[in-house]
């Protein structure tokens, strides 16, 4: 601005004084600035420069119609914010570019991601990022939590037959998100809740087709599978002698 610099913390001189250093540029520290050559006969000065100062990227962050979607109901809209003028917006899903997909649309100037038909696979983490001609800033990754299921549940046992007096024990299981919530029937009557199901001391009146149904609060959805058990008296079934160079056979009662 003309006037001999003041010297501070955030001008500082060279050695030499060729070299001026400014820390923590302002609009205030921004020029016209000049610099003066002498010798003892003359003098010779530069033409004015004025730094052109650029604001600092603000730090991104994603907002969406949806964080929780239900799988090949929902279509999510993921956005990049701030929205500003002169930048660039990028996406990245689990650290990487956008796979190109026919599900994966970018409008406009790519600021707002747009994922159709949203399945499990599509959880994330998404991140966005801004740029400008000097720099660029991420923003914090952001997941979908995609709900799905029940699937068709399986009931699981080490045993079909069983002989009295002993335990029972059946286990079920259905993919779901959020996990879902079982229970138990026996030849149509309610049994219990519960993912497992543990009757001791059992008798032959335990016999019949158990059910586990498996319903999922999220998405409204519920589904059911069925395994007969046959427990037998104590005793049975059991084993007979068939005749030499043969193996034993178990005898089953109808």
């Amino acid at each position: 601005n003309g006037q001999s610099l003041p010297i501070s913390r955030k001008l500082q001189l060279s050695e030499n004084n060729r070299t001026l250093i400014l820390f923590n540029v302002t609009k205030d520290t921004a020029g016209p600035y000049e610099c003066e050559m002498k010798n003892p006969g003359s003098s010779s000065r530069s033409d004015p420069v004025t730094l052109n100062l650029i604001s600092e990227l603000p730090k991104p962050y994603i907002t969406s119609n949806n964080f929780n979607p239900m799988e090949n109901k929902n279509v999510v809209a993921l956005t990049c914010e701030p929205r500003t003028q002169g930048y660039t917006y990028l996406w990245r899903v689990d650290g990487q570019s956008l796979p190109v997909s026919p599900r994966l649309k970018q409008p406009g100037k790519n600021r707002i991601l747009i994922l159709a038909n949203v399945t499990r696979n599509d959880t994330g983490p998404y991140e966005c990022e801004i740029r400008d001609r000097v720099g660029s800033i991420c923003s914090d990754p952001v997941t979908l939590d995609v709900l799905y299921g029940p699937h068709v549940p399986r009931i699981f046992s080490p045993l079909t037959y069983y002989h009295s007096g002993r335990t029972l024990y059946l286990s079920c299981f259905a993919d779901s998100n959020p996990p879902a919530e079982y229970c138990w029937t026996i030849d149509g009557k309610f049994l219990q809740s519960g993912q497992e199901l543990s009757i001791p001391r059992i008798t032959t009146e335990h016999s019949g087709l158990y059910g586990c149904s498996a319903r999922n609060s999220a998405t409204g959805r519920e589904r059911s599978t069925f395994k007969r058990i046959k427990v037998f008296e104590t005793g049975y079934p059991r084993v007979t002698y068939a005749g030499p160079n043969t193996w034993p056979q178990e005898i089953l009662p109808l």
